[in-house]
């Protein structure tokens, strides 16, 4: 029987070649989150010179979740289409020059289109590394690998931050807030990167019929050692052949899988974004600050705890499994959520949103292992950016939401309890729909589950053992 070029890289050892995927499947990540969430923080600034209500606000950041929707979607049937590595380019190429664009924005029109092109290549580059490098790792090290990917968005939470801290404070507010947006060019210097150390998938190539050009990145970075003769495998068809369609995701064989991905997307974009997107403005009146650079310092304490949230998740997933991960830091989001909405003081609001901070980045880190895991490769990029573009669909209200919730009633005691009920319903749908992918080759989660009849017959025509 002919083997497959995805068992050798299930065999293969991780290796310095891996390691770089790593650093820059993380880089990718990292400066992706940087680039999205730049406008949080100087957001207050912005709309001091325009003189810009709520409602605006919400607006703008609305059109920038309108654009990574698009991208999202389009981007992943691109990379089922025509690669991984060419919808990786392409979407950081736009997200880059259209975050750097919006420097020169002069009212918010201008912003909010500008937004909203850089949204297509932010939602389209997302989901793109997690896609990628889920294709390359072998199953026993998968989930520590994405999880560390997804952690690097704290790095990107905390850039975002620390950027526009220094700008405004050396640059003024005026000109601070433009310096800031000009640092969303930075992803621009890992195209090069990514054209000398990232190859395209194998297992994207050998489901398209080009084994042979799979099998030279394969022998080329050292990944096909194990071939016991040194011959090549002859072409092959896919394990489970899928046709890559939008359709296809809510068959029998993946609507549950996809039912809950869509659920938990636009739990932890509704939670995330309704929160951080707001949080700059939300501690500016919480500590009736004048100037931007305090409420800025608090911000950036809470961001910090992303990161050991991400890493405690990571390093979960591979021992105790994905879905109890998820179910259990979504839980302990919606509760800090719920303690923070009646905290008085600012010590309370800081420990609690801490909390917050804390678990719901930690349930994104298992979300994005688990996401890539549950669909073949051939509509992999199509599921995975189906359920990203949902949650992007949930970020277009996110932001609109909340800020409603927060102007017409005086307080945030109310959104946050609504983000407390979301991150509950969210733990419940997981716990409900969700199934366990630790350990397991990704061909073999793609198997359809056996019958009854099936298993008995596989059971009964096992060897016996003589001893017993």
């Amino acid at each position: 029987m002919k083997k497959s070029l995805t068992e050798f890289l299930e065999k293969a050892p991780l290796s310095r070649f891996h390691y770089i995927l790593l650093v820059v499947g993380s880089l990718v990540y990292g400066f992706t989150a940087m680039n999205y969430l730049l406008l949080s923080p100087i957001l207050p600034a912005i709309s001091k010179e325009w003189a810009l209500d709520i409602p605006t606000q919400s607006l703008i950041l609305s059109l920038t979740a309108v654009g990574m929707f698009i991208g999202a979607l389009s981007c992943g049937i691109i990379a089922d289409l025509l690669g991984r590595r060419k919808a990786l380019l392409l979407t950081i190429l736009i997200m880059a020059t259209f975050t750097g664009l919006s420097s020169f924005a002069w009212d918010a029109l201008s912003l909010s289109i500008l937004r909203f092109l850089a949204g297509i290549g932010l939602g389209g580059s997302l989901p793109q590394p997690g896609v990628y490098v889920s294709e390359y790792v072998p199953a026993k090290s998968r989930g520590r690998f994405l999880g560390l990917i997804e952690s690097a968005w704290a790095y990107g939470a905390v850039l975002a931050i620390i950027f526009p801290f220094y700008l405004i404070k050396g640059y003024g507010e005026f000109l601070g807030w433009r310096l800031t947006f000009l640092m969303g060019l930075i992803p621009l210097l890992l195209i090069p990167l990514i054209l000398r150390f990232l190859p395209e998938s194998i297992r994207y190539l050998e489901n398209k019929g080009m084994g042979d050009e799979a099998w030279d990145i394969l022998e080329r970075h050292g990944l096909a050692s194990l071939m016991p003769d040194g011959g090549r495998p002859k072409n092959r068809n896919p394990l489970y052949p899928v046709k890559s369609t939008l359709k296809e995701v809510w068959s029998s064989m993946y609507g549950k899988r996809t039912a809950m991905l869509w659920i938990s997307w636009s739990v932890l974009v509704y939670t995330y974004h309704g929160i951080f997107l707001w949080l700059p403005s939300i501690y500016v009146e919480l500590t009736a600050a004048k100037e931007l650079l305090t409420p800025l310092y608090f911000v950036l304490l809470v961001t910090l705890l992303q990161i050991p949230g991400y890493y405690s998740a990571t390093f979960l997933l591979d021992s105790i499994g994905r879905k109890p991960v998820l179910v259990a830091y979504l839980a302990l989001a919606g509760l800090g959520s719920l303690l923070f909405g009646q905290a008085t003081g600012i010590s309370f609001v800081l420990f609690w949103m801490g909390v917050i901070s804390f678990f719901n980045l930690g349930a994104w880190a298992g979300l994005y292992a688990y996401t890539p895991e549950l669909y073949p490769t051939p509509i992999r990029g199509t599921g995975s950016g189906l359920s990203a573009s949902i949650g992007r669909l949930t970020l277009i209200f996110a932001p609109i939401i909340t800020g409603y919730l927060w102007w017409s009633q005086g307080d945030i005691s109310l959104m946050f309890l609504v983000f407390a009920v979301v991150h509950f319903l969210g733990a419940i749908c997981v716990l409900i729909l969700g199934i366990e992918t630790k350990g397991k080759v990704l061909e073999e989660i793609s198997k359809p589950p056996l019958k009854k009849e099936e298993t008995r017959n596989k059971i009964e025509s096992r060897p016996q053992n003589p001893s017993v």
